[in-house]
C-alpha cells in the first residue's frame, strides 16, 4: 500500500513536470513563430525594396510613351499614347512595339509590388506597436524570471554564455541594432541570427576575441553546440557586392582555414549583398542542420 501511495505520488509529480515543460514548450515555440513571422516580414520588405528600386531603373531607360493595342479582326493595332495623344505605331516598327509593352508590363509590376510594400509597411508598424511579448522581454525583471525559458538546457553551456569574455571595443558606434536577447548588433542580419539563436536556445556569445596565431580576430557569433558543447563558429558578411569587403571576407575565410577551422566544418558563413538580403528561412536551416 505504501508502495503504491509512493508511485502515485511520484507520477503525479512527473505530471506536473512534464505539463510544465508542454507549456514552457508551447509558449517558446509560439513566440518563435510570431518572431520568425516578423523575420520574414522584414526580409520580404527590403527585398521588395531592392527589387522596386531595380524596376525603377528598368524603366528609365525604356521610351516614355504609354502603349495599348485594339484588336481589328483576326489582328491587333499598335498605338504609343502620350499627353491624350494616340499614335499608331506601324508593324515595321515592332521593337518600338515590344519596349513600350515591356515597359508597360513593368509599370504593373511596380504598382503589384508597391501594394504589396505598403501592405508589409502596414503590418511591420502594428507588429511594432503592439508586440507586447517584445516588450515583456525588454523588461530587466521579466528577463530574469523568463531566462529559462531561452538560456540553454545545459547549466554548464548556460554559464559559459551569461560568463564575461574579451569583446569587439572597436566601432562600438556601429552597434545600432537591439535584438531580442538583448544584443546590440551591427546589421539587420546579424540580428535575425542572434534571434533566431535564442530563441533555439542555443548557447552563443556575440563578438567574442579569437586567438589565431598573432591574430586576434572577433567572429560575429560564438556557438556550443547545445548536446555536445562543440564550438562553432559563425561569420555573416553583408556587403559582398563591395569588391574591397568581399576581398576581406575571403582573407578572413583564409585564416580561419590555416588555424584549422574550416568553412562549413566548425565555421557557419552567410552571404548577402544589396540585391540578395539574408533570408531568415535560411539561418532557420542552419539552425536545425548544425544543432537541432
Amino acid at each position: 500500500m505504501t508502495q503504491l501511495r509512493i508511485s502515485a505520488r511520484i507520477l503525479s509529480i512527473i505530471s506536473v513536470c512534464l505539463s510544465i515543460h508542454i507549456s514552457s514548450m508551447i509558449i517558446t515555440n509560439y513566440s518563435k513563430e510570431v518572431l520568425n513571422i516578423y523575420t520574414q516580414m522584414l526580409s520580404q520588405y527590403l527585398t521588395l525594396k531592392n527589387r522596386i528600386k531595380e524596376l525603377k531603373n528598368q524603366i528609365k531607360v525604356l521610351p516614355s510613351d504609354n502603349f495599348f493595342c485594339t484588336q481589328n479582326g483576326k489582328h491587333y493595332k499598335w498605338y504609343r499614347s502620350k499627353d491624350h495623344t494616340n499614335c499608331y505605331i506601324p508593324k515595321k516598327e515592332r521593337h518600338l512595339a515590344e519596349q513600350l509593352a515591356y515597359k508597360k508590363y513593368l509599370c504593373l509590376l511596380l504598382d503589384d509590388l508597391q501594394h504589396e510594400q505598403r501592405a508589409i509597411q502596414f503590418y511591420l508598424k502594428h507588429h511594432a506597436n503592439e508586440s507586447k511579448s517584445e516588450l515583456l522581454l525588454n523588461h530587466p525583471e521579466y528577463q530574469r524570471l523568463l531566462s529559462s525559458s531561452f538560456t540553454p538546457l545545459s547549466q554548464e553551456l548556460s554559464e559559459w554564455m551569461n560568463s564575461s569574455y574579451k569583446r569587439n571595443l572597436s566601432h562600438p558606434e556601429g552597434l545600432i541594432y537591439k535584438s531580442s536577447s538583448g544584443h546590440l548588433v551591427r546589421s539587420k542580419s546579424e540580428s535575425i541570427i542572434d534571434m533566431l539563436l535564442n530563441t533555439n536556445r542555443i548557447p552563443f556569445r556575440y563578438e567574442s576575441a579569437l586567438e589565431l596565431g598573432d591574430v586576434t580576430v572577433f567572429p560575429d557569433f560564438t556557438i556550443r553546440h547545445p548536446q555536445t558543447g562543440a564550438i562553432y563558429y559563425w561569420e555573416h558578411f553583408g556587403l559582398m557586392d563591395n569588391p574591397s569587403y568581399s576581398q576581406k571576407a575571403y582573407q578572413k575565410m583564409q585564416l580561419y582555414s590555416t588555424h584549422n577551422i574550416i568553412p562549413s566544418v566548425q565555421l557557419i558563413t552567410t552571404f548577402e549583398s544589396s540585391q540578395n538580403p539574408l533570408s531568415p528561412d535560411i539561418v532557420e536551416k542552419i539552425i536545425k542542420y548544425y544543432f537541432l
